[in-house]
């Protein structure tokens, strides 16, 4: 069975209105017309096909809510910045009453006044930490992200705000939203070394490989949360970093599984939350199906 087939059959069992956006990158695959590791788009998995112009997947041109998923983003511009020499990784950053916040994360919690920018990083990705978060998107600020977002060509992919424990009407409606093209495309480019340099792209994908959050995309799929050598494949071993997001009617998990392939994607699932918590559980579902057979294209030889 094909990927995009598994996605289709995933949201049509579930009997419900569900939006499952899908899109996977075979990294290493040469592209139409060029070599691997050329050009950023990436040949698509299963019946994602790679086209000169751009990719080709299940809904990924469809632009959703895609929560903190979206903190690729901003740690991606934070990894820019910290090989530039524009921040450094010990530089002290105080947080402020206003970066307070709920939800996910510790660091509301401590007690502790200051951190570095690589701590916050390192609480953004591990444990989604919406006070680092926010720390962060106050000391680069969002028109930097948005900048970034255009250098790379992610089209779609856009933090609105800064985590809010309630949004007013004048708020944006919500903290992020963007493409599962985009989301892959990001995370490609970062395993190909092009995410703004190969040391950024490397910083970026460490801080995703301390993800705490296995519970989607990873959950059916037989791999080593702690295994060195990543990115890099090891033989026997399947790897895996990623961010999820997780909001009102939203699930999202976009990342890279290492095996004798190494596979990037994206996948996000939308759903109508008035009805019920059994269309939850359909998403997470559908989007663990979806990671199955990622996991089972990531060993295929390549």
């Amino acid at each position: 069975m094909s990927l995009a087939q598994v996605a289709a059959a995933a949201r049509s069992s579930a009997a419900l209105p569900l939006t499952l956006a899908v899109a996977a990158v075979d990294v290493d695959a040469p592209e139409e017309g060029g070599a691997a590791g050329g050009a950023p788009a990436g040949a698509f998995v299963g019946a994602f096909v790679g086209t000169a112009g751009g990719t080709v997947g299940v809904d990924d041109t469809v632009v959703l809510p895609v929560a903190s998923a979206s903190k690729l983003l901003l740690l991606a511009e934070v990894a820019r910045r910290l090989d530039s020499g524009e921040l450094t990784a010990r530089q002290p950053v105080e947080v402020l009453p206003e970066d307070v916040t709920g939800g996910t994360g510790l660091l509301g919690r401590l007690s502790r006044p200051g951190w570095t920018v690589e701590d916050l990083a390192w609480l953004t990705a591990a444990v989604s930490d919406n006070t680092a978060t926010n720390a962060l998107l106050r000391l680069v600020g969002l028109p930097a992200t948005a900048r970034l977002a255009r250098e790379l060509g992610l089209e779609r992919l856009t933090l609105h705000d800064r985590v809010r424990d309630e949004r007013g009407p004048d708020d944006p409606p919500v903290f992020a939203t963007g493409t599962a093209r985009d989301l892959a495309r990001l995370v490609a480019l970062a395993v190909r070394g092009a995410m703004a340099s190969p040391a950024a792209s490397a910083r970026l994908l460490g801080w995703m490989r301390a993800n705490t959050d296995h519970g989607l995309v990873p959950a059916l799929i037989d791999h080593d949360p702690y295994a060195p050598g990543f990115p890099e494949p090891l033989a026997g071993t399947l790897l895996v970093a990623n961010k999820t997001g997780t909001d009102t009617g939203v699930r999202a998990d976009a990342g890279v599984i290492v095996g004798a392939r190494r596979v990037a994607y994206a996948v996000v699932a939308h759903w109508d939350v008035a009805l019920g918590p059994s269309t939850e559980r359909a998403a997470v579902h559908a989007i663990r199906d979806v990671g199955r057979a990622l996991g089972a294209w990531a060993q295929r030889p390549a």
